[in-house]
């Protein structure tokens, strides 16, 4: 394990960004941070994280429409993309999934939930014979 993966956590609540910085921090991740969908959107393509997790609702640019602006570009098409959100809505878990997100975690969360999902997600990512039926 060279290099140490770097996550961008895009979210407009500062406590909940200042809270998962220190937790992914904590567990071995480079974090980078965006406070709103543009900024986001910036961030993934300067930063070329190994993950992202993305509010839904945010400024400039909800978790949707950052997700599917990140499918349609080359660079930032395979980064894997966890939806972190507080997002009444009922079918956003849908949406979200066929946006492809690796998992869709409700707000409040909990921080074990998230660092394993975290983990599985970059797991998945960097070796892809994983991916056949061991689930």
């Amino acid at each position: 394990m060279g290099q140490k993966k770097k996550i961008l956590i895009v979210d407009d609540e500062r406590d909940i960004l200042k809270a998962l910085m220190i937790r992914l921090q904590g567990a071995g991740y480079e974090v980078v941070t965006a406070f709103d969908g543009a900024q986001g959107i910036f961030m993934a393509h300067k930063e070329q994280p190994d993950l992202i997790i993305l509010d839904i609702r945010m400024p400039a640019g909800n978790g949707f429409s950052v997700a599917e602006k990140l499918k349609q570009s080359q660079n930032t098409f395979p980064i894997p993309i966890i939806f972190l959100t507080g997002s009444p809505e009922k079918d956003s878990e849908q949406k979200a999934m066929k946006l492809g997100a690796r998992f869709y975690i409700k707000k409040p969360y909990d921080p074990e939930e998230l660092l394993d999902a975290v983990k599985r997600a970059l797991e998945k990512d960097s070796d892809p014979s994983s991916d056949q039926g061991n689930h």
